[in-house]
């Protein structure tokens, strides 16, 4: 059950909630009905989530549940240390964490919170990477390309993506 469903520029988000605290954020179909904010704290989410669509550079100050691996944790305190704009690869991000590229894709695509905890902004060496555990192209790596642009990170025709060797 969500507490909230909101439209997205790339389908829709829906928020759940759980002991006065956001316990998960989902990337979800167009198809599936929006429901308005059940609470108040589903209102707060709903509109940090929203001013992130208009603006990229926006911050959250969301009470997040205390979900996940002790590792998990730490891959996703460092993920929240990269910047609007910014990529990081797995290998790179697995440096910073004292860990292996493969362990921290696992990290990213277990989060509970993408948007606020913004995974999107770690990509493969030479790919964009999988998000959310989906590998193939599909509707997350969708999501996850709609994320990079809207932060100005340019993976089509060029850029410092390209500069960074990453074909996206």
């Amino acid at each position: 059950m969500f507490h909230a469903v909101i439209d997205a520029p790339f389908g829709k988000v829906g928020i759940r909630l759980e002991d006065g605290m956001v316990r998960e954020i989902v990337y979800l179909p167009v198809s599936v009905d929006n429901i308005a904010p059940a609470s108040p704290l589903a209102l707060h989410a709903v509109e940090q989530i929203e001013r992130y669509f208009e603006r990229a550079s926006t911050t959250f100050d969301l009470p997040l549940a205390h979900v996940g691996t002790a590792f998990q944790r730490r891959v996703w305190a460092a993920i929240c240390d990269i910047p609007p704009g910014t990529v990081l690869t797995y290998g790179q991000l697995a440096k910073k964490v004292d860990s292996v590229p493969r362990a921290v894709g696992q990290a990213c695509g277990s989060n509970y919170f993408p948007i606020v905890i913004p995974c999107h902004r770690v990509v493969g060496s030479n790919w964009i990477g999988g998000f959310a555990h989906e590998d193939g192209e599909g509707y997350l790596r969708e999501v996850k390309r709609w994320l990079l642009t809207h932060e100005g990170v340019p993976y089509a025709g060029g850029g410092h993506m390209k500069q960074m060797g990453l074909a996206l």
